[in-house]
């Protein structure tokens, strides 16, 4: 994409949850970076937050432990807690910060214990039996409470991109796992980002997952949380829905979950007129 694409962005804030393939595939990764590059070079202020399920998965299944999920949350134990820093901060983390400063950006890696930049609650899933919800106890996954965000404005000022990975501690030091949709949720919200944007492994929300022409463009609060409740969505999805929702309710403006797996996704959202993935807007009713 031309430089002269992008020129209606400069100055505003866009924040971006990398996860999936787009972290895995040599291709996807050497894309994104270019994207990050071309938002950057065109004064785009950027925030990257990321997950790193497989990393961790990996290293559990070297220590003969077993990955667990309840409603898209992974079952997080104080070993497994561990583990996940050191997937997430220790390899993860760095390398992602590395392979963006290689396409010329200048990028800082973070997590949320660094300077305190989460504050972090003990998280409870919801899950839905037979339509009524009920709260349970996964461990130690924790949520954002609050986002220091003089730390992230000092670096996005200075012209840095802030690479955060989501690990944090509470108030006893005790670390938590964050799931790095809602991590991305809290930082876009606190940054009252002008886009967040969700990379997946799918083209977007559908209607029925087997029915490729029912992707929807445009979701309202009460479709997704509906469609949360009875199972029409599931696993993953849930808490990327639950993450547009509550950064759209804390201030950020326009929230996509698009499909990681396009060649230079983040670009394209950008464009006008564009309809890739699905906007979770609120608001909306049907």
């Amino acid at each position: 994409m031309m430089q002269a694409d992008l020129k209606n962005w400069q100055g505003k804030t866009v924040v971006v949850k990398y996860g999936g393939n787009a972290m895995l595939d040599a291709s996807l990764k050497q894309a994104v970076a270019q994207d990050i590059a071309a938002l950057w070079q065109a004064g785009v202020k950027v925030a990257i937050v990321h997950g790193g399920g497989p990393e961790i998965t990996g290293l559990l299944k070297a220590m003969n432990k077993k990955s667990e999920f309840v409603a898209g949350l992974r079952v997080t134990d104080a070993e497994t807690a561990t583990l996940a820093e050191m997937a997430l901060v220790g390899k993860t983390n760095p390398e992602l910060v590395n392979f963006i400063n290689r396409a010329g950006v200048r990028a800082v890696g973070l997590n949320g214990k660094d300077a305190d930049l989460f504050t972090v609650r003990k998280h409870m899933a919801t899950v839905y039996e037979a339509g009524v919800a009920q709260q349970v106890d996964i461990g130690f996954v924790g949520e954002v409470a609050a986002v220091k965000a003089d730390l992230l404005h000092t670096l996005l000022d200075a012209g840095y991109v802030p690479v955060i990975a989501p690990i944090g501690a509470d108030s006893a030091g005790q670390t938590y796992n964050i799931n790095a949709d809602t991590a991305a949720a809290a930082v876009a919200a606190e940054l009252q980002a002008d886009v967040f944007l969700l990379l997946t492994d799918v083209e977007g929300v559908f209607r029925d997952y087997h029915d490729k022409s029912s992707l929807i463009c445009e979701l309202s609060f009460s479709e997704a949380t509906d469609m949360i409740r009875t199972g029409v969505v599931e696993g993953g999805m849930i808490p990327k829905l639950q993450a547009c929702m509550s950064s759209l309710e804390s201030g950020a403006k326009l929230t996509r979950v698009v499909d990681g797996r396009r060649l230079h996704c983040i670009v394209e959202s950008l464009m006008p007129d564009n309809q890739a993935g699905t906007a979770v807007v609120k608001g909306k009713e049907v």
